[in-house]
């Protein structure tokens, strides 16, 4: 399938189209042009490797939004031999926005919940555009307890611009929700592994973020809120989104740096959307990687370890206080 290409990457698709051209004449006028489509190719590769090696914040943001981004049941679909859905939270009703259920990965059963974004207008409604209500955090809490009665590990996929904002998922209590979840999650005692597969938006993210280890792809991001948010309350206009996106440090190198995030999740190059097979194989393998370690922990270990790093969080520094 043909990818849309983002505005940053119009470089690389004029020279694909002059590649395609030249070799268009090649073959139909037999004429050897095999140095100039060497060069050309190797004009390409030079290109690429300039422009995905010096991505800015908002190059990222772009990537993350691509239409053709893998979601949750994407990736589900090509790292997990089983998935068997849950639904409901037992309480109001079945939120589309956050799935959850029993998955296999690699031989290993685990919990999987996740946000679940759509791919047109009519799936987008569906799924509220990733952006849960209470009965969705009360869902994945409700599979969560079920994980740790029955000792199986927790994987969440997080990729969501954040909560449900409307009226409906503040009049059924959507803070109380996140956060209950945000609390009961340091209970559970068994191994949580989340990763942020795209957008990690806020309390929505949070919601099914508690976690021993935090994933992120490489052109994910996570953020107590979007960019254009942030420029619409600090300039005063959503024009200035990607100033913003650099200042909240929300890129997997700043949250790496930041110690927010455990491990950096490598994307194929442009982003998971060129190669979804490829980007989910490096997911596996280090989804994969985290659980092995923590399944190894012993319990007191690890609730003492995911109450210590979130503990952690927050550094800072102060200058001395000059005398007078």
């Amino acid at each position: 399938m043909q990818v849309q290409p983002l505005e940053f990457e119009k470089p690389i698709v004029e020279l694909e189209k002059m590649l395609e051209e030249l070799e268009i004449h090649s073959r139909e006028n037999a004429v050897d042009l095999d140095v100039e489509v060497a060069r050309i190719h190797q004009k390409i590769l030079e290109t690429k490797q300039d422009i995905y090696s010096h991505l800015t914040p908002w190059q990222r943001v772009q990537i993350v939004r691509h239409p053709r981004r893998p979601f949750t049941l994407d990736y589900l679909n090509i790292i997990a031999s089983d998935f068997t859905e849950l639904s409901g939270d037992r309480l109001f009703g079945n939120d589309h926005a956050l799935i959850g259920g029993f998955a296999t990965i690699n031989g290993r059963k685990v919990m999987l919940v996740g946000q679940q974004k759509g791919r047109d207008t009519k799936e987008n409604i569906y799924r509220t555009f990733g952006c849960a209500h209470p009965e969705g955090y009360r869902k994945a809490l409700r599979l969560m307890r079920m994980a740790d009665k029955f000792h199986i590990p927790i994987v969440s996929f997080i990729d969501t611009p954040g909560a449900y904002p409307g009226i409906a998922s503040e009049e059924r209590h959507v803070a109380e929700a996140i956060a209950v979840n945000i609390r009961e999650m340091f209970r559970l005692k068994v191994p949580i592994v989340a990763v942020v597969l795209g957008e990690g938006g806020s309390g929505g993210a949070l919601g099914i973020g508690v976690a021993d280890r935090v994933l992120i792809l490489e052109n994910a991001y996570y953020s107590v809120i979007s960019p254009e948010g942030c420029a619409a309350i600090l300039w005063k206009d959503p024009k200035m989104a990607p100033e913003a996106a650099a200042a909240l440090k929300m890129t997997s190198p700043d949250l790496k740096a930041l110690h927010l995030v455990d491990d950096v999740v490598p994307e194929p190059a442009g982003g998971a959307h060129h190669d979804w097979q490829a980007a989910a194989e490096s997911l596996r393998e280090v989804l994969v990687r985290h659980l092995d370690e923590l399944e190894k922990v012993p319990v007191d270990d690890l609730l003492d370890q995911r109450y210590a790093k979130f503990r952690d969080f927050g550094v800072y520094s102060e200058p001395a206080s000059s005398k007078k």
